[in-house]
């Protein structure tokens, strides 16, 4: 079978990516996530330490719709589905990142990222599983000369999903150096955030996020009026724009 190319592997699951919006009114000014518009954050990011300088989505991922699922095969799934999984995503991440990782660059404040690096599983018993991920950042043109195992799990606290600056440890000391850190799927953050703790707690200057599915659960209801996620992600536009992110054109 020929290789695809990046922009035929990133298009296979366009028609379910939705752009996630821009920080403001009813949306998270972290996660970007949909909020009620009293709010400026959503319930779990205002629960929890804010390590991560910016948080970049590249879409919203519907429970159980073909983003979500694909993130879920590659991960969990046999051979036969992360080998046609894990391209596709490696195009959507290489797409996304060579034309908005200096979006997220300038969130930070930083003049580009020096180093690159997966958020691991949050027991060390499991975090070979993420060598799907860490292998598709090795083969992702934009950062794969960037890219190192930096992080690893402490195994000191218990398995789940909340933040714990005890959580993760970085492998080196860095001097200062800005962290392009990646995850396939934001639920919570407590995992990103708890790996952003470690990588300052190891001297890192400025750490930003690229995920690539913003979880988002469809029936669960907004703000007084009780709209749903799902019919808010409907009022996205269908046709999903690469020359965009949540955070393009901020100064």
């Amino acid at each position: 079978m020929a290789t695809l190319t990046v922009e035929e592997a990133s298009a296979t699951y366009a028609r379910a990516m939705r752009n996630v919006r821009r920080p403001g009114l009813g949306i998270c000014t972290i996660c970007k996530t949909f909020v009620d518009q009293k709010y400026e954050r959503c319930l779990r990011c205002n629960g929890q330490r804010a390590e991560l300088d910016a948080v970049l989505p590249i879409t919203y991922s519907e429970h159980l719709g073909q983003v979500h699922l694909a993130l879920r095969r590659y991960k969990d799934g046999g051979l036969a589905e992360q080998r046609y999984a894990a391209p596709r995503l490696n195009g959507i991440l290489w797409r996304f990142l060579k034309a908005h990782e200096g979006c997220l660059a300038r969130a930070v404040g930083s003049s580009g990222f020096e180093i690159v690096c997966a958020v691991p599983s949050s027991t060390p018993s499991r975090d070979n599983e993420r060598d799907r991920l860490r292998r598709i950042l090795q083969a992702c043109g934009p950062v794969k000369e960037r890219f190192e195992r930096l992080l690893l799990p402490t195994g000191d606290v218990p398995e789940g999903r909340a933040y714990d600056q005890r959580r993760y440890e970085a492998g080196r000391s860095l001097a200062g150096e800005d962290v392009l850190l990646v995850d396939d799927t934001w639920a919570g953050g407590g995992h990103a955030q708890s790996a952003a703790t470690a990588l300052k707690a190891a001297g890192a200057g400025s750490v930003g996020l690229v995920v690539i599915g913003r979880h988002v659960q469809p029936d669960w209801r907004v703000g007084d009026d009780g709209e749903t996620c799902a019919a808010l992600l409907d009022q996205l536009p269908k046709v999903f724009d690469w020359d965009d992110c949540a955070l393009h054109g901020d100064a």
